[in-house]
């Protein structure tokens, strides 16, 4: 991606961010994918009070995308209310791994992005063989 699609995304996802509901963590995370067609797709973490019911902001993009029939997706952006950067959890390592294996992920703080592949995030990830 060119460096101002890399910026584009980072806002978009800053922008997610701003919708998210964290009451009990007070941890905000706001993703934003976008296509290989070019059409962006957002998310934010939404909390419960059961915290295992939670829904992470980068599975939440990412299903957007999938429910709208999408199947190529090209790249994703991830930023939080914190200083530092803010990595996926296994849970959506996994989801990213099954439905965008080549996808390009960008983790956005205030020391600047960081591009990451798939394999380098999940390098044993699970395959049904």
């Amino acid at each position: 991606m060119l460096p101002s699609e890399i910026e584009r995304l980072v806002g978009e996802a800053k922008a997610a961010r701003k919708k998210a509901f964290a009451p009990y963590s007070g941890f905000t995370v706001g993703a934003a994918l976008t296509t290989n067609g070019g059409k962006i797709y957002h998310g934010c973490n939404i909390e419960n009070p059961s915290l295992m019911l939670s829904f992470c902001a980068e599975r939440a993009a990412l299903i957007n995308a999938l429910v709208e029939g999408e199947k190529k997706i090209k790249a994703l952006a991830i930023v939080s209310g914190d200083k530092d950067y803010c990595f996926p959890c296994g849970a959506c390592r996994q989801m990213f791994a099954e439905f965008a294996p080549d996808i390009e992920i960008y983790l956005a703080a205030d020391k600047g992005i960081k591009k990451f592949s798939m394999s380098e995030l999940l390098p044993h990830q699970f395959k049904k063989i």
